[in-house]
C-alpha cells in the first residue's frame, strides 16, 4: 500500500498542468524567448499548485475539508469550481498573449473536463482526478504531435503506461470506483480533444 501511496503523491493531479505546459514549451517548435517560457512557467506553477495548496491549507483550517486527499464529493464541490475558474482565467490570459494560443486551449479543456466532474456530482460519481489529469495529459501530447506534425509516440506510450500504474494504485487505495477511474481518463482525453476542436475554428 505504501507503494500505490507514493504514486498517488509523485502523479498528484495539482502538478499535471505544469507539467503540460513544460511539454509544450520544451517539444514544440519555438514561439517566444526563452524568459517568456520561464515566466510563463512561473505563473502556472504558481496559480496551478502553490495557490491551491494555500487554498486546501485555508479550507482544512476553517474545517470545511477533513484532509488534503477531498475524499468525499461535498468536500471536492468549492476546490472544484475554484479551478475551473482558475484553469479559464489561465487560458484567458496565455490567449492574450496570442503565441501559445495552443497551450491556452488545453487550459480551457480542463475547465471543461473540471466542469463535467462537477455536473457529475449530481450523480454521485466522484471522478478520479488523477486519471482525468493524465487522460488531459495524453490528450494535450496527441494535439501537440498532430498540431506540429511530429512523432511524440514515445512520450505518449510511457503516459498510458504511467496511467495504468496511478489508476491501479487509486483503485489498490479504494479512493475510487473503477467506472470514476475509467470515466476521468475519458473525460481527459476527450475535453482536450474538444477544446483543440475550437481552436481549429
Amino acid at each position: 500500500m505504501l507503494f500505490f501511496k507514493f504514486i498517488s503523491y509523485v502523479f498528484h493531479p495539482l502538478l499535471f498542468s505544469f507539467v503540460g505546459s513544460f511539454l509544450f514549451l520544451l517539444l514544440t517548435p519555438k514561439h517566444i524567448a526563452k524568459r517568456q517560457e520561464y515566466i510563463i512557467l512561473i505563473v502556472i506553477f504558481i496559480s496551478t499548485y502553490i495557490l491551491p495548496i494555500f487554498l486546501l491549507t485555508l479550507l482544512k483550517k476553517m474545517d470545511l475539508i477533513k484532509n488534503y486527499h477531498l475524499n468525499t464529493i461535498e468536500e471536492r464541490k468549492f476546490p472544484i469550481i475554484f479551478f475551473i475558474i482558475l484553469s479559464f482565467m489561465i487560458g484567458k490570459m496565455l490567449l492574450n498573449i496570442q503565441i501559445v494560443d495552443l497551450l491556452a486551449y488545453s487550459f480551457f479543456g480542463i475547465a471543461l473536463a473540471l466542469l463535467f466532474t462537477y455536473l457529475l456530482f449530481k450523480t454521485k460519481i466522484k471522478t478520479s482526478l488523477h486519471t482525468l489529469g493524465m487522460g488531459g495529459l495524453i490528450g494535450f501530447v496527441i494535439i501537440m504531435s498532430i498540431e506540429y506534425q511530429l512523432n511524440f509516440n514515445i512520450i505518449i506510450a510511457i503516459l498510458f503506461i504511467l496511467t495504468g500504474l496511478i489508476a491501479v494504485s487509486r483503485l489498490k487505495l479504494k479512493a475510487h470506483l473503477a467506472k470514476e477511474v475509467y470515466i476521468g481518463f475519458i473525460l481527459g482525453i476527450l475535453t482536450q480533444l474538444s477544446s483543440y476542436l475550437l481552436y481549429q475554428l
